[in-house]
């Protein structure tokens, strides 16, 4: 059956780009309500939808629109932990055009609607079921496809020219288990060239080595490293996840992804709704 959080709750941290402070509301929602932004700063207060139509910018997030020029960005983490908690219906209201970035992972996000708890609602979830192989590449040689599968699984590889992370790979069905020890803990990661350039533009002022992994060559700027083996390829995994749950259901089905990002899942899933002989929606 669907589920919404049992109470309110409340989710405060920075913006990554703004710097600025970002709280998030968080309100139970009625039966087939999905996952909706609330935009409180703005006068108008629009509602956004976290589904994959409204992706209008994958450059280093997910970040949604609603058309009109308002937009909410960065929810790939905080979407991961609702659809690892199956959380069906929540009205989020925000005051930024970020959902803060805590401390670079999905994590603290787990955690907070954890403790809220859910409530069992009265209509059946509906269940994304894959029917046939889809695949979405770049001329770069980036490729993610999703099969069918009989429970939600997860191949992910990476390779960076750094040694300190060199090649990656993950493998495994994703279970609230797998995801809360190995994949929820795991923060976003950086060249130093690169924020050295995106703070020179204006960009990430509220980023800090307390919300990111930031690699120097061969170095690692954080004193206390990475928290678990191969955190980076994990990392990439927990955005995939809160990606494809921009497709507005739970998926049964493998998603295999190689030196993909934020574009390519949004990319998959337009794919896979683009022919409807790819996939059935069940209730399970």
């Amino acid at each position: 059956m669907q589920h919404t959080i049992a109470q309110e709750t409340v989710i405060k941290g920075i913006g990554l780009h703004s710097g600025c402070e970002s709280v998030l509301t968080i309100k139970p929602a009625p039966e087939n309500f999905g996952i909706v932004f609330k935009r409180i700063d703005i006068k108008e207060t629009p509602e956004i939808k976290a589904i994959y139509s409204n992706v209008t910018d994958t450059q280093n997030c997910t970040c949604l629109s609603d058309g009109n020029g308002n937009i909410v960005s960065t929810i790939e983490h905080l979407m991961a932990a609702l659809a690892m908690l199956e959380i069906d219906n929540v009205l989020i209201e925000i005051n930024n055009p970020e959902v803060p970035i805590m401390d670079g992972s999905a994590l603290p996000f787990y955690k907070a609607l954890m403790q809220t708890g859910t409530v069992r609602q009265e209509a059946p979830r509906k269940i994304l079921r894959i029917k046939k192989n889809v695949m979405f590449a770049d001329a770069k040689g980036a490729k993610v496809e999703l099969l069918p599968n009989e429970s939600f699984k997860v191949f992910f590889e990476i390779e960076f020219p750094s040694k300190i992370v060199g090649q990656q790979k993950f493998c495994n069905n994703i279970t609230p288990n797998i995801f809360e020890k190995e994949i929820a803990p795991c923060r976003t990661f950086c060249e130093k060239y690169q924020v050295d350039y995106l703070k020179s533009i204006g960009l990430i002022k509220g980023g800090s080595l307390d919300n990111a992994v930031v690699l120097d060559g061969e170095n690692i700027l954080n004193k206390s490293g990475f928290r678990i083996k191969n955190e980076c390829v994990n990392h990439k995994v927990a955005d995939a996840i809160g990606d494809m749950y921009s497709s507005g259901f739970q998926i049964l089905g493998e998603l295999r992804a190689s030196k993909s990002g934020h574009y390519h899942n949004n990319q998959i899933l337009r794919t896979l709704f683009d022919n409807s002989d790819n996939y059935e929606i069940i209730e399970r």
